[in-house]
């Protein structure tokens, strides 16, 4: 049955999105409450370098003007489907998926995108040193 593999790889790809959508805000909110509570993760170079990574590729798929690959894959999947989706994933299609101009989610992802850049200078992964520090 064509359709229910394509409902099936639609949800694999939503999947991903959540567990990627999920990573990038948690960076956001640890990487400064872990700097200054002295929390190694926060300097794992490869987990940084891997949030600053995939911010980088959302910024820059807004500003081309585009959406999110994985959300066109879904789309398209989704488009293919002799049926509708689940429930479930009708419900989590609502939480991630707003109706905003693309010009809206832009000047968001870029925001977030130099907020994450500042973070790399304000609580480096490398040695040490920084700005945010726990105090002993």
């Amino acid at each position: 049955m064509i359709g229910m593999e394509h409902v099936r790889l639609a949800e694999a790809i939503l999947a991903a999105h959540l567990v990627i959508i999920a990573f990038n805000i948690a960076g956001l909110v640890v990487i400064p409450i872990g700097a200054v509570l002295g929390w190694r993760i926060v300097r794992v170079a490869w987990l940084r370098l891997l949030h600053l990574a995939l911010l980088a590729i959302v910024a820059g798929q807004a500003l081309a003007g585009r959406a999110c690959i994985l959300t066109i894959w879904q789309d398209r999947l989704e488009g293919d489907a002799a049926q509708p989706p689940p429930m479930i994933m009708h419900f989590v299609n609502g939480l991630i998926y707003w109706d905003f101009p693309l010009w809206v989610f832009t000047i968001i992802y870029v925001a977030v995108f130099l907020y994450v850049v500042a973070l790399v200078f304000l609580v480096p992964f490398w040695g040490n040193r920084g700005v945010v520090r726990r105090s002993t």
